[in-house]
């Protein structure tokens, strides 16, 4: 259920801890993936930047940024005890969003000059087309 497996943690002494050691944690069952502390990375960091400066993609679109690259939920089905009805939505946005992600980068480079107005159109209608706090 761990990313790069229960080998890389066993040094951690809250795999031994009477709370956090368990199936459940800290957390209630059923209490929803969105409420669960993840290890940081770049998709989290674009969430919380998106969120932080008003961006109007639907929450939808802001949590498949969120958790394309969470395999460990959306492939193997851990942390299913803490879905909730509406995870399970976001789980078949997550899914859909892969078909589209995997193996879908381009040897060629791309015409920035061509691609920017596209890019910046989208960045205007979601109300990120300005200045973002970092």
């Amino acid at each position: 259920d761990i990313v790069f497996g229960v080998k890389s943690f066993e040094g951690n002494p809250d795999i031994m801890h009477p709370v956090y050691g368990t199936h459940y944690g800290m957390y209630e069952p059923s209490c929803g993936v969105t409420n669960l502390m993840l290890s940081w990375g770049h998709d989290e960091y674009m969430y919380w930047v998106l969120k932080e400066n008003g961006c109007t993609i639907p929450e939808e679109g802001l949590n498949i940024i969120r958790f394309h690259s969470c395999y460990p939920w959306h492939n193997k089905r851990a942390y299913s005890h803490f879905e909730t009805p509406e995870d399970l939505k976001m789980l078949e946005w997550v899914r859909e969003f892969q078909t589209f992600d995997l193996y879908s980068k381009g040897d060629a480079i791309p015409d920035i000059n061509v691609l920017k107005p596209y890019y910046q159109s989208l960045l205007d209608k979601y109300n990120v087309g300005g200045k973002l706090r970092w």
